[in-house]
């Protein structure tokens, strides 16, 4: 007798195959939405909690303004629920930070287990590095632009014509250039994933360096507000971190190059 299944159990074994896949396919969806209903749920009681603190977090974010300032000049509010509403956006976004590490590790737990050793690894690395150049580009725009462009702006005082800068606007604008440098400085990864996913060559990237020059300038004036200062400063590190992800890019192929050789 052949030990083949019969045409009769195909249909049968198919359908079983069916509701195995569809099985799983729920059950991931269920710890998905598992985990991240408790990002969810400790990113809110971040916010509540931090609600507490935005007054002085806003005292520090506003020292580059306030040193612009004439000595005893405030800070103004232009509509009843400004103030509140600028501690909220605070606490949201702050939130975001320290709730990290909780939102981080949920999404961790649910990628990890698909993951290879050496992806795990990989991973980790990016991360980190990531959040290493975020970081930089953060504190590069908070202690070295802000004081630069604030005291540019508010050069144009006059006797008759005085700032009287507004809670609202300032932290919009201060988050945007956060923002924007933050995100500027994570050229070196994305070169570096580019390259590692076979999309683009350092060479390739090399070679088209006087296009990169262009845009970089254009994404420079689209990201920060119209003055010449904050896009000269924001385009050139821009250019730097350009040249210093196809240097990591290229020491990371010789580096590879060699493992293969004594393999």
């Amino acid at each position: 007798m052949s030990s083949s299944q019969s045409p009769e159990n195909q249909p049968v074994e198919e359908e079983q195959t069916a509701q195995g896949i569809g099985m799983s396919v729920l059950t991931h969806l269920a710890e998905l939405r598992r985990r991240g209903t408790i990002a969810i749920a400790v990113y809110a009681i971040g916010v509540m909690i931090l609600m507490n603190f935005s007054e002085p977090v806003f005292e520090f974010i506003s020292q580059p303004l306030r040193a612009a300032l004439p000595p005893g000049t405030p800070l103004i509010f232009l509509n009843a629920p400004d103030v509140f509403f600028t501690y909220l956006k605070i606490a949201l976004v702050l939130s975001l930070f320290i709730t990290a590490p909780v939102t981080l590790y949920q999404f961790w737990a649910f990628v990890a287990p698909g993951l290879y050793h050496h992806e795990r690894e990989a991973f980790v690395s990016y991360f980190f590095g990531s959040l290493g150049l975020l970081l930089a580009g953060g504190a590069f725009a908070f202690y070295i632009v802000f004081p630069l462009i604030f005291e540019f702006f508010l050069s144009f005082s006059t006797d008759t014509i005085q700032a009287m800068p507004a809670v609202k606007e300032y932290l919009s604008l201060a988050l945007k250039l956060l923002f924007a440098f933050g995100m500027s400085f994570q050229i070196p990864i994305v070169i570096m994933l580019l390259i590692r996913l076979g999309i683009t060559t350092a060479q390739a990237l090399a070679e088209k360096r006087r296009y990169m020059i262009v845009w970089t300038f254009i994404f420079a004036a689209i990201l920060t507000p119209p003055d010449v200062i904050s896009q000269v400063l924001l385009g050139i590190p821009m250019l730097l971190l350009y040249e210093a992800g196809l240097l990591l890019a290229r020491v990371k192929k010789t580096k590879v190059a060699k493992d293969e050789d004594h393999v």
